[in-house]
């Protein structure tokens, strides 16, 4: 296995943590970040590679009327490179860079990777715009607060699509589109009104598809939270699609209401998901 050490230059990123911070703070529409060639190089190069080989039957197929995607959350199916990545991101060094980064203490990592791990899209994939589910499924005192996704696609051409978007507080328009490039790295901050999503779906040849690595942090709070689902929303040129927008919003709320209360695995449904998707 890569050594962990050698795959973020925690060196390099500290040095500039006073002007990232200023960066993150002033950002529109929300606190956010985009750091290119994030991860180094050869470890990426690697993890790419692995990726790409990545075939186990333990991808979760993701697809409804508001996304299409597969996700890969169970470290122990991980290739070496890419679960030495993961747990480099999780580890207590990092936790403590990305509060600084954010000027939110207490930051914790999801062992669980819970919506998180290894995600892909092919052609037609999408994910509509949404903030994303404000606390754990099965952490109840845990509010997510951070999200850090990190893209492996070499190549990628702009016409494939496949950006990510941040839209406005009150949806009315998007403020900022990105690219989903190689080596970059997306921070933001999530609450009840950080929209974002890839809407459009993807362009891309068959045989090439979106890949990134994406790791959600939380704090912990005295309190329980109640469930706090994905939010999915319209765009205002989505007309009659909003009614299913928000449909498909209030099945996903009571999946999670039902994951909080049972302990329901994703990975216990998943051939009901392939099978839809």
């Amino acid at each position: 296995m890569l050594n962990p050490f050698k795959t973020f230059n925690h060196a390099h990123w500290e040095s500039q943590l006073q002007d990232l911070a200023q960066a993150y703070q002033s950002a529109e529409p929300f606190p956010h970040i985009v750091l290119e060639r994030f991860i180094v190089e050869e470890a990426l190069e690697k993890a790419h590679q692995e990726f790409l080989s990545q075939q186990s039957d333990a991808w979760i197929h993701y697809a409804h009327f508001n996304e299409k995607k597969r996700g890969l959350k169970k470290l122990e199916y991980f290739p070496p490179t890419i679960k030495a990545l993961v747990h480099e991101l999780n580890s207590e060094a990092f936790c403590r860079f990305l509060s600084q980064l954010t000027s939110i203490e207490g930051l914790l990592s999801d062992p669980l990777l819970e919506g998180g791990g290894m995600h892909e899209s092919f052609r037609g994939g999408f994910l509509n715009i949404h903030a994303d589910f404000g606390s754990h499924p099965y952490q109840a005192h845990w509010r997510r607060r951070v999200n850090v996704l990190i893209y492996l696609n070499e190549g990628w051409k702009d016409d494939y699509g496949g950006h990510l978007e941040l839209w406005s507080r009150d949806m009315k328009a998007r403020i900022k589109k990105i690219a989903p490039l190689f080596n970059r790295c997306v921070v933001f901050s999530t609450d009840a009104t950080s929209y974002h999503g890839h809407p459009e779906p993807m362009t891309c040849p068959e045989h090439i598809s979106r890949k990134s690595i994406a790791l959600y942090y939380f704090t912990e709070e005295k309190k329980p939270l109640k469930v706090q689902s994905t939010q999915y929303r319209a765009r205002p040129a989505d007309g009659l699609k909003t009614i299913l927008i928000w449909g498909d919003t209030q099945l996903i709320r009571a999946y999670t209401t039902l994951k909080r209360w049972t302990g329901l695995k994703d990975e216990s449904v998943k051939k009901a998901l392939k099978f839809f998707s």
